[in-house]
């Protein structure tokens, strides 16, 4: 522990101007562009919550923070940088088969890109936490980053055991008196699971997996993470668009909109479909009709950021 500890900056002296290093703390995430839709409903959300838990305790690694997007998912870990990617990718091969499965799909979501980046300091660590629990604020979805489902948001700086805390901790029961055999039905799996293990229905509880003392260690007080959750980093605001960016529309209601301009210029229904040429053209037209963020139109039609800004004014 006294390693970890060190590497993730808990405990050094603070110095003002100056940031801390760190060390094996990586943030992981799936290529948005790649994919219309992962999560379909609610089912889809659960049983990918779960096998965060059932995946991570193969792997020596710590989860800091995350977050499960329609289309896709962050991570922030600390571990060996090997250990990280061989969970994402054992991650991604998970929820892969299990969409597949539950939606009859033809092909599954393997060839999910996945990027990683090495997070250096304290300040980086502290903002890239935020930055993942805030991703669906940021995507215009109608959820407080303590309220969205999700994600590791609603673990840190809480109340127990209080009318304010969240409605799950009040729900939440263990898998005491279940059988292996309903545990297997439950959540899928024939891996044994722990009597303790806290669940609220089929949903195994983030807390199970998620050190947030240690999370909040990090931030060292209230006021710091607040702070940091403040911070603007990378929302749907863009230099050209200045303050009406902070208008666009949720990337749900802006894929209808996107399904609906498609019908009407090449009568098709997933950008999938569409060359990189029309992919363009689809690109000019969302911007033109709803002045979204190049951010959220990389999202929308599977371009890169850095093919549209050259097209798209």
């Amino acid at each position: 522990m006294e390693t970890i500890f060190t590497d993730l900056a808990i405990g050094l002296p603070f110095v003002k101007g100056q940031n801390l290093p760190v060390r094996n703390c990586w943030h992981f995430s799936t290529d948005g562009t790649v994919r219309d839709v992962l999560f379909r409903d609610e089912a889809d959300y659960v049983q990918a919550m779960n096998r965060i838990y059932l995946v991570a305790r193969k792997f020596d690694i710590i989860i800091l923070a995350f977050c499960l997007m329609d289309n896709h998912v962050h991570f922030i870990l600390y571990g060996d940088l090997e250990a990280c990617k061989r969970f994402m990718h054992e991650y991604v091969r998970n929820i892969s088969m299990t969409v597949a499965r539950r939606h009859g799909l033809s092909r599954d979501l393997r060839e999910l890109p996945i990027h990683h980046q090495e997070i250096t300091d304290d300040a980086y660590l502290k903002t890239a936490v935020c930055y993942v629990i805030k991703n669906p604020v940021a995507a215009g979805l109608s959820w407080q980053v303590h309220d969205y489902p999700w994600s590791s948001g609603p673990l840190y700086f809480r109340s127990s055991h209080t009318w304010a805390a969240p409605s799950w901790d009040a729900r939440k029961t263990t898998l005491e008196g279940l059988s292996a055999q309903k545990k297997e039905e439950i959540f899928h799996t024939r891996e044994p699971l722990p009597d303790t293990l806290e669940v609220v229905g089929d949903l195994i509880l983030p807390s199970n997996y998620i050190p947030t003392e240690l999370v909040e260690q990090i931030f060292k007080s209230h006021k710091s993470y607040h702070f940091f959750l403040s911070r603007s980093k990378e929302e749907d605001i863009e230099s050209r668009g200045g303050a009406i960016s902070r208008l666009s529309l949720p990337d749900g209601e802006m894929r209808q909109h996107k399904r609906e301009i498609m019908r009407e210029l090449y009568g098709k229904e997933s950008s999938r479909e569409l060359d990189t040429t029309q992919r363009l053209r689809l690109a000019k037209e969302i911007r033109r009709r709803y002045n979204c963020s190049l951010k959220q139109i990389s999202r929308l039609v599977g371009l890169s950021r850095e093919n549209l800004e050259a097209f798209v004014k």
